[in-house]
């Protein structure tokens, strides 16, 4: 599970013009969406300028995990040119990213009218905290997931973090690069 976020965007949407806002996303999500689907991902939601996304359903693909972190690799790299558009309209905007890989059920979530396919468990409340902890230009995730991809990446060890409804200190990682 990717979960993804504007860094600086309640700022920006409190002092741009509504229109500005409607903008900035068409482009971001135009830029995020094109990326999930090249690596074959599936788009929860978006949520403002939040996005999640799950991978190895519906389709399953045995490398999900690493599709996944060169996915948020490749949403980092898109930000930066997304970024200097915006620097040059003066929004400060970046982009942070939590990232981890576990179990989760999945299903159809809502209620007669309004039905979306979704992931809950555990995997997805840690993606989401992580990615609440990511600063600007950071994909975060914990050691199970860097378990999985760290003969892919280059990752930088952090403090344990005391994440929001997780009741044990998660070790995180930040992830860097792709190797050479």
């Amino acid at each position: 599970v990717v979960f993804l976020d504007l860094r600086g965007f309640t700022a920006f949407s409190d002092s741009a013009d509504p229109e500005e806002v409607m903008e900035v996303l068409r482009g971001y999500h135009a830029a995020m969406g094109k990326l999930i689907f090249d690596f074959d991902g599936t788009l929860e939601r978006f949520a403002g300028d939040g996005i999640m996304v799950f991978f190895n359903d519906p389709i399953p693909c045995a490398d999900h995990t690493d599709k996944a972190v060169r996915m948020a690799l490749a949403m980092q790299s898109k930000v930066e040119e997304l970024r200097a558009g915006w620097l040059k309209r003066g929004y400060e905007l970046d982009l942070g990213i939590g990232m981890a890989a576990g179990y989760a059920t999945l299903g159809n979530i809502g209620f007669e009218g309004r039905m979306d396919y979704g992931a809950i468990g555990n995997v997805t409340n840690l993606a989401a905290r992580l990615c609440s902890e990511a600063k600007a230009r950071q994909i975060l995730t914990n050691q199970r997931t860097l378990s999985k991809i760290e003969n892919l990446v280059e990752y930088e060890p952090l403090e344990e973090l005391q994440l929001k409804g997780v009741s044990r200190p998660v070790a995180a990682f930040n992830i860097v690069k792709l190797k050479a």
